[in-house]
């Protein structure tokens, strides 16, 4: 099987160094036909230089240079656009996956309904690893509550972009992840409601094991915690706008919105606030976005959110 790794990086020369060889030695001796892709998205360290010399060291690493700083989302999915394989994963700068961590998922993919698989991300957090890498959810006061799940299980309700496995055709089908959420999170949230809502599988598979350093990614070092809080709200808003199509959770985010806007003026939580603000002044792409992505529909809401209240 052709596969392609996919990596985006801004200003991860430390990491790369480190983790890069960490992802050859994971799959150099694999039978399937691999490529690695690193996207870097206008680096302003030495990444590239790294990139190079490490090019000498592992043949099938392949180099793609953005012109300009484009965001998780566009990074992706130029990789993506570049590849040669059936399967795409996806691993940020920040992990590395175990050396045994390629068969089990692939082997989930023998299913054509699979779009995409989840790893194992075994997270460490303060000298700990915590498992993580199944995502639940609820839609709670006009919103969609994500949180960790239990890893005893094998479906999810998204496959994360640092450390998870995707069909190629359908992700071209879906229009991959949609650059409205850059610069970074809720993109692989989005993807993986779309693909459910479109009739697709996501799985979770607990046998492969990816090791993520979160604390060693570059969106702690390159923005400030206010900032951070900042998108993730207004990237929260998207999704929501984006993707909740049944009457009843519309209206009840259109009901709840006072309270929630309320709540932060008081609290004074500017980050919700800026974050709405930001949010809809892209609300006629974000229009367009759900739209086009309506068209590919043949669950609602509800039957999605089913299969996580069994």
């Amino acid at each position: 099987m052709n596969i392609s790794i996919v990596i985006p990086n801004y200003n991860g020369e430390d990491i790369l160094r480190n983790n890069l060889i960490k992802d050859y030695d994971a799959i150099k001796n694999s039978k399937n036909n691999i490529e690695i892709i690193v996207v870097d998205d206008k680096s302003t360290d030495s990444s590239l230089r790294v990139l190079h010399d490490l090019k000498l060291i592992i043949p099938m690493l392949k180099i793609v240079e953005n012109e300009k700083n484009m965001g998780f989302s566009s990074a992706v999915n130029k990789g993506v656009e570049k590849a040669q394989g059936e399967i795409i994963i996806l691993l940020n700068t920040d992990a590395y996956p175990d050396k045994n961590f390629l068969d089990p998922v692939v082997n989930d993919f023998k299913d054509d309904k699979v779009f995409a698989v989840g790893c194992m991300d075994k997270s460490l957090e303060n000298g700990k690893a915590v498992l993580r890498g199944r995502g639940i959810g609820i839609w709670r006061r006009g919103f969609l509550v994500h949180q960790r799940g239990e890893v005893d299980k094998n479906n999810t309700l998204w496959v994360g972009g640092g450390s998870g496995a995707f069909r190629k055709d359908i992700w071209d089908k879906l229009g991959g992840l949609n650059p409205l959420y850059n610069p970074f999170y809720w993109e692989d949230i989005d993807l993986s409601y779309r693909a459910l809502k479109s009739g697709y599988k996501i799985l979770f598979e607990k046998k492969s094991i990816v090791y993520h350093e979160h604390s060693k990614g570059s969106i702690n070092k390159t923005y400030s915690k206010f900032k951070i809080k900042r998108v993730a709200y207004r990237n929260q808003f998207i999704f929501v706008w984006e993707n909740a199509t049944d009457l009843l959770l519309q209206l009840s985010h259109v009901l709840f919105l006072p309270y929630h806007l309320l709540k932060a003026l008081i609290n004074r939580d500017w980050a919700f606030l800026l974050g709405f603000i930001d949010a809809f002044v892209l609300l006629p792409k974000i229009i367009k976005s759900s739209f086009r992505s309506q068209r590919q529909f043949t669950k609602t809401d509800k039957e999605v959110m089913e299969e996580f209240l069994k």
